[in-house]
């Protein structure tokens, strides 16, 4: 009775944690009434979050049920926003465009601390052990790395390659140990940073890796660290598990000889496109999804679909991709089957589809309608909507069990 006791009691009461001068206060972030009571006791696994773009909030939700759990206010500027997990699923962090790092108790919907930590941020990412949260800037250009239960900074690595010069930072992503590689807009490099000692970090930089890196991925194996080009065709792949990693160059040119088509929206890679050994891509500027051999990394296949993809997003079976659009185009989502790599399905599913995320298992994608003020649950095997939630302009969704994959 006793362990009992002090289960619930654990969980009902907001965790003690170290803050500073910059924390937030909890009255400014205190969650709007419930429709009702959050349990004194349930588990994290299958809680998310969604991202309210407009009003700087997030919507705690059950994938299990779904539902909207409770309002989570007092975030920032949260137009281009990121989620990751603490490994025991309790906490989220969220990277603000604002620059603000936000940790939030799923347990209690409470913010925990925030701290102004950059400029310009527009993500993030956290240590294989759980122990490191990193966020990449825009301004000033960089990494930096605080400790995941205090929020104090660690490290500081700016993205200084020329003297005086920073680049922005994307693309960053968890690797094995307490390792993250990231992409420098600016500068046409891949850096990886080693933080196991983080009195004296050690950055690798590989150069010339092709020109403006956007956005990358990492293999669910953690091997490829893949950034796509926007100055160029093409895409540039690094195997972490050599001993010095170089940089390849694959797909050059696959829209050779065409002509390419205005970018109304940047793809993003973050978000596993791989499903069995396949890798699923967007191709800038065209109506394509590229097919690549992951164990050639050469251009098998090309599915021809209804816009410019956004997210290409494989289901955690690999048996089926969805693909959203940027506009005129982001009022539809298409469904690839993998083994036939054909469109077996178009949805049209709100306005301003902006962000999907798959349910641990597959079972349901949960899709966000920013216009509508809406989030649609869809089976995906019927593809009914199972569910509806009314979200005021929501864009990204992060369920908690991202916190037990790579990347993400």
């Amino acid at each position: 009775m006793k362990r009992r006791h002090w289960l619930a009691a654990a969980a009902a009461a907001p965790i003690a944690c170290a803050t500073s001068a910059r924390a937030v206060a909890d009255s400014a972030a205190a969650p709007a009434p419930l429709p009702s009571p959050l349990p004194a006791l349930m588990g994290t696994g299958d809680l998310g979050v969604v991202v309210q773009r407009a009003r700087g909030a997030l919507s705690l939700v059950n994938t299990s049920q779904p539902r909207v759990l409770a309002e989570i206010t007092g975030l920032g500027d949260l137009s281009h926003a990121s989620v990751v997990f603490s490994r025991d699923t309790r906490f989220a962090y969220v990277f603000g465009r604002d620059g603000a790092l936000t940790q939030v108790d799923l347990l209690t919907a409470r913010v925990v601390q925030r701290v102004q930590q950059a400029g310009n941020s527009i993500g993030g990412a956290i240590s294989a052990d759980g122990t490191l949260v990193a966020a990449q800037n825009y301004t000033p250009g960089g990494v930096k790395v605080f400790d995941a239960q205090t929020l104090t900074l660690r490290a500081d690595l700016p993205a200084e390659f020329e003297p005086g010069r920073l680049s922005r930072v994307v693309g960053l992503v968890d690797l094995p140990g307490r390792r993250f590689a990231y992409s420098l807009f600016d500068a046409d490099a891949i850096w990886i940073a080693d933080c196991s000692d983080l009195a004296r970090p050690r950055v690798t930089r590989l150069d010339g890796i092709g020109r403006q890196p956007y956005d990358a991925l990492v293999t669910p194996d953690g091997r490829h660290y893949i950034a796509g080009l926007f100055g160029e065709d093409g895409l540039a792949c690094v195997d972490l598990w050599a001993d010095k990693p170089v940089v390849r160059r694959i797909l050059g040119g696959y829209g050779k000889g065409q002509a390419a088509l205005p970018v109304y929206k940047m793809p993003h890679l973050r978000g596993w496109a791989v499903a069995g050994r396949h890798a699923y891509l967007p191709a800038i500027g065209r109506h394509e999804v590229l097919v690549v051999d992951t164990e050639s990394w050469q251009e098998v296949g090309r599915i021809p679909v209804a816009g410019q993809p956004v997210f290409v997003m494989a289901r955690p079976d690999g048996r089926q991709v969805w693909v959203n659009f940027a506009l005129p185009d982001y009022d539809r989502v298409q469904v690839i089957d993998t083994p036939s790599r054909q469109v077996v399905a178009t949805l049209q599913p709100g306005k301003a589809i902006l962000h999907m995320e798959f349910t641990p298992r597959g079972e349901a994608v949960w899709l966000s309608a920013r216009d509508d003020n809406r989030v649609s649950v869809i089976d995906t095997r019927s593809l009914a909507t199972t569910a509806t939630l009314a979200v005021d302009a929501p864009s990204g969704i992060f369920f908690t069990s991202r916190a037990h994959r790579v990347g993400f």
